[in-house]
């Protein structure tokens, strides 16, 4: 083929993807037509009109799956930061709190800062441990939205 012409062959068109929206079209562009005079907090988000098809216009959601999680003891703990405001000396003031949440029993300790650096996540998992009573090596600890099969701890 490549020895005929310098020029790929057109690619062939696919049919267009059915969706089980379709049928709801219309009426999603009418909550999004209304919306345009809705002050702005009172515009629908993909939640709501989901909602609202589901509700109003027998739509069917997804199917529901549950899929149980079993943490044993001590083997977890999940590691996170998180804006907190403070007053201090009369002056609002964003801080940081540590948190690490055991994940079998979901006990806690927090720990406040003024950043999120190393230097904080370290002396934050020092203060848990020495709270919790310590750390078996093989166990993980996990930083909140990074890969659960990282292990920290060895």
């Amino acid at each position: 083929m490549a020895l005929e012409s310098v020029w790929p062959a057109p690619r062939k068109q696919l049919p267009a993807r059915v969706s089980r929206l379709d049928a709801f079209k219309a009426t999603i562009d009418q909550f999004l037509r209304d919306d345009l005079d809705a002050p702005r907090k009172q515009r629908h988000t993909g939640k709501r009109v989901f909602d609202r098809l589901i509700d109003e216009h027998d739509a069917r959601g997804p199917p529901q799956a549950f899929v149980p999680q079993s943490h044993r003891p001590g083997d977890e703990a999940e590691v996170d930061f998180g804006d907190v405001w403070i007053d201090l000396d009369g002056v609002s003031t964003k801080v940081l709190l540590f948190s690490l949440r055991l994940s079998f029993s979901g006990k806690a300790v927090h720990k406040i800062f003024a950043s999120c650096g190393h230097e904080a996540f370290l002396e934050g998992h020092v203060h848990a441990l020495e709270v919790l009573g310590g750390y078996e090596r093989d166990h993980r600890l996990i930083p909140e939205g990074t890969n659960t099969n990282r292990n920290v701890g060895g």
